[in-house]
Parts: C-alpha cells; structure tokens; sequence
C-alpha cells in the first residue's frame, strides 16, 4: 500500500513505518539481462545447471539486482504530492545478508528514518530492508537517501 502525504508534510514525516510492498518473483530472465546489462555474467548467476552443484544449490541473483529493486519498491510504497522531481541521492550502508535464489519472491519494508530540508526540496534517509518470502533473514538491509523537489 503506498503511503501519500502532501508536500508540505514532509517534515512531519521521520519515524514513519510505510510498511510492506508486494512480493516480486527473481526470475532468471530477470537475473539474465541485468548480467548483460552490468556486463557480469558470473556461473553463479547466469547458468543455473552449473549453479546447481554450486555453493547456493542453484543460481541466485546479483546483490546489486536486489538492491536496485529498492527503487521499484520504494515507489511502490510512497509517494510525495507537489514535487516536480525525485532523485537516488545515495546509500549510507547496504549489506548484503543472504542470497536470493531464482525462483525465490523478494519484497521491501521501509521506516522513514529522517526528514530535512535541502535546497528547493526535502531529503529523506530510508532504513530498508529487502526479505526473501520464507527465508530467516533478509537479502539485503540499506539506509537509502533520496530527494524530492518541488
């Protein structure tokens, strides 16, 4: 569910839980053209019956992949009304805890952890954590930060 707040409530905004995206399936597809698109075609990734016999038991995705599902995710779950531009400022940490296996549904939660206000616009400093449907620990976890703009 995506959380909608008004411009002007930015700043009212820090502590906020925004909860749960929906679970997105890894597909080797997927996986297949982010390797081409990165240019890393490692066993690992792109050739499952090698995989198979490897240390994961079957191919999994890049951690990067997982980690550029935040965006996708973090417009799933929230929107800023009245501002003409949204920006990946960066990342403060990310860690990548447990691979995410081909086949395996990964989803995002998120906690806004601060508001301040930049230059024409508002940054927000995102704890999120990406889990694998499942599993005991979570894929990644990354303290992302973005901008919005009016």
């Amino acid at each position: 569910m995506t959380t909608t707040t008004a411009y002007a409530d930015a700043l009212n905004l820090a502590g906020t839980d925004l909860g749960a995206t929906e679970w997105l399936e890894i597909t080797q597809d997927r996986v297949n053209v982010f390797a081409a698109a990165v240019d890393d075609h490692q066993w690992i990734h792109v050739d499952p019956e090698r995989a198979a016999n490897g240390p994961f038991g079957g191919a999994i995705a890049h951690g990067f992949l997982s980690l550029s599902l935040a965006t996708h995710f973090w417009t799933e779950l929230f929107e800023l009304q009245g501002v003409t531009t949204k920006v990946n400022y960066g990342l403060d940490k990310v860690r990548f805890i447990t691979p995410v296996k081909v086949g395996a549904r990964v989803r995002m939660t998120a906690i806004i952890a601060e508001v301040t206000e930049v230059p024409g616009g508002y940054q927000f400093v995102v704890d999120q954590v990406i889990e694998v449907e499942g599993g005991s620990k979570p894929a990644l976890v990354a303290r992302g930060i973005y901008r919005f703009y009016a």
